[in-house]
């Protein structure tokens, strides 16, 4: 049965390239600096870390534009739900580690506070919020704009490859290091028990978000782009 092409080289993913794509680009980047612009004036914030109002335009872009370039291939419907069952499960996996998801007890309280019910944000940063916190007595889910668009991203790009190819194991464990609130501090308290000391722990645990920005993208560059992709 003939494939169709699913995540296309540079060479293909240009011919998509037009002078419309290119200004909706372009114009799609301004609006998110003058979200940013409009956040910093309305609140009176002071942009000491410029790159942390940034990072979520980057993973919303890259996810956005990795979507745009992959196709899943031809296949037959039982596949398609076996795939899509594994992809959901990487899914419910990034979401767990990534702190989008969090099992409670019974009897506990909420991460959160107070009783089981819906929360909004408002007041965060653009791509940080508006963030969408539900508490439930079994579970806390907390959806943070940027996450949740590069992990369902990273969702989508795995059942692609899966269907492809089973060689995706290596750049899905990548995207697992995404996770910002679990991964990179246990990574970094690793790293200080190997070398004695908290000050590795602090250096790492503060550089998270650029650290899990970097490890997005590139498993977003290995999934699409990875070794005999068609």
């Amino acid at each position: 049965m003939t494939r169709s092409p699913t995540s296309r080289p540079l060479d293909a993913v240009s011919d998509r390239v037009s002078s419309a794509s290119v200004a909706l680009l372009v114009a799609v980047v301004l609006a998110e600096l003058a979200l940013v612009v409009g956040y910093l004036g309305a609140t009176a914030a002071e942009a000491t870390s410029i790159r942390y109002l940034l990072y979520p335009f980057v993973w919303i872009n890259v996810a956005v534009a990795a979507v745009f370039a992959t196709d899943p291939p031809d296949a037959g419907p039982w596949l398609r739900r076996g795939v899509l069952a594994v992809a959901g499960g990487y899914l419910l996996v990034l979401a767990y580690f990534g702190g989008v998801l969090e099992l409670t007890h019974l009897g506990h309280s909420h991460t959160h506070g107070g009783a089981s019910g819906l929360t909004v944000f408002t007041s965060l940063p653009p791509g940080w919020g508006p963030t969408v916190v539900y508490d439930h007595a079994l579970f806390s889910l907390t959806l943070v704009p940027y996450q949740f668009v590069g992990y369902l991203a990273l969702a989508y790009l795995v059942y692609v490859a899966l269907l492809d190819t089973a060689s995706a194991a290596f750049s899905g464990a990548v995207g697992l290091l995404s996770c910002v609130s679990c991964s990179w501090p246990v990574l970094a308290s690793l790293l200080a028990g190997v070398l004695g000391g908290s000050a590795v722990a602090s250096t790492v645990y503060s550089f998270s978000v650029d650290l899990s920005t970097a490890a997005f993208v590139l498993a977003v560059v290995l999934l699409v782009w990875r070794p005999g992709a068609r």
